[in-house]
């Protein structure tokens, strides 16, 4: 689960609420935990239009940036399970309709060795899968994914060849340098789009290095 950082206002403005329409955006053990013991946790929460729009969540963890552009509109009725109700419900003790929103993650198969290199010179295989919260209960399919690759830290960026290797799941071929052309290691610039139109990009700026 890609852990949450910095939030950008909605394209369509919403204006912070404590009740209601909550941005359920990760399920938290630790935040649950919290309200168990009495302590307060930030949370943060949104009253949307009822109407439908579109949305941008911005976060950077440990160097890793990803976007995230996707629809949302006030739901009629909550839609979540109740083994795993809303975080904002636990810890803000609020009524009101909540769900997950429909944000793509990404999971990373890059075929490293023990040491978390790959070979220097000739193509490398990396596999990416997309995948929803669990508690989202008619989650989108992810339909087109698109990887670059770049070898000067993030100053220009080549396009890989991709292709689809089941349900949510892509595989792209990278093509590595000789390694004293890549000391810096390989930087992994990832974006998907799914059946609803959602997306992410999510940029990685050391994936790994070459030997």
């Amino acid at each position: 689960m890609t852990e949450m950082g910095k939030e950008t206002a909605p394209m369509n403005a919403a204006e912070p609420s404590r009740w209601r329409r909550k941005v359920n955006l990760a399920a938290s053990a630790a935040v649950a935990m919290l309200a168990l013991v009495g302590c307060k946790a930030d949370v943060i929460s949104y009253d949307l239009p009822a109407e439908s729009a579109r949305y941008t969540f911005q976060a950077e963890t440990n160097g890793v940036k990803t976007a995230w552009e996707y629809t949302s509109d006030r739901p009629a009725k909550p839609d979540t399970p109740t083994s795993q109700p809303c975080v904002a419900d636990v810890v803000l003790k609020e009524t009101g309709p909540c769900r997950p929103e429909p944000l793509i993650f990404l999971r990373y198969d890059l075929h490293l060795d023990l040491d978390n290199t790959a070979k220097a010179g000739g193509v490398h295989p990396i596999t990416i899968t997309g995948y929803y919260q669990d508690r989202l209960s008619t989650p989108p399919t992810v339909t087109e994914l698109r990887a670059e690759a770049s070898l000067d830290g993030g100053k220009t960026w080549q396009p890989a060849s991709t292709k689809a290797d089941g349900k949510n799941t892509f595989t792209a071929q990278i093509k590595h340098p000789k390694r004293d052309e890549a000391p810096g290691g390989v930087a992994l610039r990832i974006t998907a789009t799914d059946s609803a139109d959602n997306t992410v990009k999510q940029t990685i700026p050391k994936a790994y290095r070459l030997r």
